[in-house]
């Protein structure tokens, strides 16, 4: 049971999350052939690039990672209806991103299975504090960041717009992605198993 109060609660678990992602995205983007493990819009740009490049090889090592993330998101979500918590889903993508770096495969494969763990990550918990924020991109984060910071700093006539309030959470989302970044590349400099830190947060989130 946390000692939390719900509202810092999920910013903390928010948070951390996108900062799993981000670390993911960073290891994956150096050491897996330049994919992402969970910015998919930035692999179905790179696919198309390559697409118009005649390069039809480098094309689909960044499509199959879309393929690998949508198995990860319905499996999250058949175990949220088996289950109705995300905490089955936490746990597989524990599983899968403790066990990557030790299998003997290449890159190829291994950027797939850490994109299935962040598919299962992307529908395992998508409301925070009763906002809706995915934790494995941050575009339409900062869209909705914008939307909070005109509306704090002019508070006019706005009743036919949706409602924006945790300017907070919103930000702090996007830094954890940063921040996730940063930690991903300076992890590869000083261990061969970086994606066991994600391991580490995720199970921090089950006392969260």
């Amino acid at each position: 049971m946390s000692f939390l109060a719900t509202p810092t609660r999920d910013t903390l678990r928010a948070t951390i999350h996108t900062i799993i992602a981000g670390i993911a995205d960073a290891v994956g983007y150096i050491t897996m052939g330049g994919v992402f493990a969970a910015n998919m819009t930035g692999n179905t740009v790179l696919a198309g690039i390559a697409a118009a490049q005649r390069n039809y090889t480098d094309a689909w090592h960044h499509l199959a990672p879309l393929l690998a993330f949508f198995l990860g998101a319905m499996l999250s979500r058949l175990l949220l209806r088996l289950s109705h918590r995300p905490t089955a889903g936490l746990l597989v993508e524990a599983a899968l991103l403790a066990i990557v770096g030790f299998l003997p495969i290449s890159p190829e494969p291994a950027v797939l299975i850490v994109a299935m763990a962040m598919g299962v990550q992307a529908s395992a918990i998508t409301h925070f504090s009763g906002n809706a924020i995915s934790t494995v991109v941050v575009t339409s984060t900062l869209a909705r960041t914008a939307d909070a910071v005109l509306d704090r700093l002019w508070p006019g006539e706005k009743k036919h717009l949706p409602v924006v309030t945790n300017l907070r959470l919103l930000f702090l989302t996007w830094i954890g992605y940063l921040a996730g970044a940063v930690a991903g590349a300076l992890l590869l400099a000083v261990t061969p198993y970086p994606l066991l830190v994600p391991v580490a947060l995720l199970a921090l989130l089950l006392f969260l």
